[in-house]
């Protein structure tokens, strides 16, 4: 919904259909810090360019009586070479299945020069009306990779111990909170778990959680899933590999899908509150707001969430299904999404835009 990089009427109209359906906070992603964290050509970066569209946004959220916020991260070892014209960066030389391409692995300077750009991202987005912003440090995004062992294999300052580690996505935070001051919410996004053999695990996102909560985090966000290598773990239901096969453009890409992509994209069955026993340890280890996200569908789930001392819930696929899924809760028109997690919507974003494939009758 952001052909070019840039703020369309799409993208306007999608979180305004949401901020009417009664959510409390509406999040704009993914946004990239600099131009060489893409992985796409149609995602945002943050730059002065675009900031006259996100304050549109804004204004027209907080119209509907909701806060937005918007996601910041980048994608370091996942990052198009041919969006962003030259080899993509992350913790460790590593090589990307999705790419077929190696990355190389960050200097020093490199990555004060990417905290730099979280810095002046959040404060670009602070003055484009945002009421936070959310630093995406999970799902293999490239805080994530710094996190992992599986993708962090540094023997520097960076690398080796959880807080080694750590210490790039905590100084990100500091930095941050340094330049938009600590009455702006920055909420951290990161893992529990990766999701395969060698990566991030509940004990060490525990003990990185508190880190982000020292270095200045306001809430955090407990998800799990690495994008390239398995980026239906955080989903959890259908891969949709037909209308994936369909949508995209790239013949290379297509046949690849077509003949590997039941090998490559692992189908995890969904249930309901899927991620709750790793949240429970999270909210457990720190004093500020954990928010609870994967498999929150029912009213109930979510009233027993908020009652066992969650701050927040995230929804995502509920509200692509149906804008109005929260009003009509509070209703009493629904107790439940009747999304059935077939994940077309996931199929969509090569086709125009994130819809319902079911409501809306397209493929």
């Amino acid at each position: 919904m952001s052909q070019g990089g840039r703020v369309t009427e799409q993208l306007v109209e999608h979180h305004r259909a949401v901020a009417a359906g009664g959510v409390a906070m509406t999040t704009v992603s993914y946004c990239s810090v600099s131009f060489d964290g893409r992985a796409f050509d149609h995602e945002l970066w943050m730059r002065d360019e675009i900031i006259p569209g996100l304050q549109k946004l804004t204004e027209t959220v907080h119209n509907e009586g909701t806060a937005a916020s918007i996601q910041l991260g980048h994608c370091g070892y996942f990052a198009s070479k041919k969006v962003i014209g030259k080899t993509p960066v992350g913790a460790s030389r590593k090589y990307n299945l999705f790419r077929n391409s190696f990355c190389k692995a960050m200097t020093g300077k490199e990555i004060e020069e990417k905290i730099e750009d979280f810095g002046n991202a959040a404060l670009m987005a602070k003055k484009a009306g945002f009421d936070a912003v959310e630093v995406h440090a999970g799902h293999g995004y490239l805080l994530s990779q710094f996190m992992s062992p599986f993708t962090n294999r540094r023997n520097d300052r960076y690398g080796g111990s959880v807080e080694n580690r750590m210490r790039f996505p905590a100084e990100v935070i500091e930095r941050i909170k340094k330049y938009v001051g600590n009455d702006f919410p920055v909420l951290v996004k990161m893992n529990q778990y990766d999701g395969m053999k060698g990566g991030l695990e509940i004990k060490e996102a525990v003990v990185s959680a508190r880190l982000f909560e020292k270095a200045g985090a306001d809430a955090i966000i407990p998800s799990c899933g690495f994008t390239s290598k398995t980026p239906f773990y955080m989903l959890r239901g259908k891969v949709p590999v037909k209308e994936m096969v369909s949508n995209k453009k790239n013949l290379f890409t297509k046949t690849g899908l077509a003949l590997f992509g039941r090998f490559m994209v692992r189908e995890v069955p969904f249930d309901k509150l899927f991620l709750l026993e790793g949240a429970r340890k999270t909210k457990d280890a720190v004093s500020i707001p954990v928010i609870y996200i994967g498999g929150a569908v029912s009213k109930a789930d979510m009233e027993n969430l908020l009652s066992e001392g969650f701050g927040f819930i995230q929804i995502g696929r509920a509200t692509i299904r149906d804008p109005e899924f929260v009003n009509k809760m509070k209703k009493g028109e629904v107790t439940e999404s009747d999304c059935d997690h077939c994940n077309r919507c996931v199929a969509a974003m090569d086709a125009g835009g994130v819809f319902c494939v079911t409501r809306e009758g397209k493929i």
